[in-house]
């Protein structure tokens, strides 16, 4: 059964995500943050191998069932009200076609059984806004390869895909919540 409520944002690295998510809190939204900088932190600090740097698979089926997991405590926690993913589950499937990854084959069974709003907000690959850190270690080519990866999973899964446009994080904001009303008011008409 589709999550009607869950809105994915999702596109390459650095594009803006995090900051039109913020956003989207400050009006009230629910935000799920992205279980992949959790997990290299985490790993990090424990001296972990499940990294992109290190076990490339190990990190893919913790990113994959952390997705789960906050997907699974969304539905209890935000059964009814519009809630806001940093990435979702078929991130963690682009991620593992990218580097040609093997995932355990129950867990990949078990990931198709979750999903989100048809539609998903796409952010566009965007230099001047780039920027590498602890976390985001991809140079701009592998983030547009990145973007593209997860660009033609998400329209593989079925998604319906719309790409914000690169403005300032208001103008995004008001475009993604615009998307939203007249997407509903399309589906109860109709």
């Amino acid at each position: 059964m589709p999550m009607d409520n869950f809105f994915i944002l999702t596109g390459g690295p650095g594009v803006g995500k995090t900051t039109l998510l913020r956003a989207l809190e400050k009006e009230g939204f629910t935000v799920v943050e992205e279980v992949a900088r959790h997990i290299i932190q985490e790993e990090v600090q424990k001296r972990g191998d499940a990294l992109p740097w290190a076990n490339k698979t190990k990190y893919a089926e913790r990113m994959l069932l952390g997705s789960i997991d906050s997907f699974e405590k969304e539905q209890i926690a935000c059964p009814h009200n519009i809630c806001f993913f940093d990435r979702g589950i078929p991130d963690t499937l682009a991620y593992a076609r990218m580097e040609k990854l093997d995932l355990a084959h129950e867990l990949l069974e078990r990931s198709s059984n979750y999903r989100y709003n048809p539609i998903v907000f796409i952010l566009p690959p965007w230099e001047e806004i780039y920027e590498l850190d602890q976390e985001r270690k991809q140079s701009w080519d592998e983030a547009l390869k990145t973007y593209h990866e997860v660009q033609d999973t998400y329209i593989a899964a079925h998604y319906h895909l719309v790409e914000i446009p690169k403005t300032d994080v208001d103008s995004r904001r008001d475009f993604v919540m615009k998307t939203i009303v007249a997407a509903m008011k399309m589906k109860n008409n109709g």
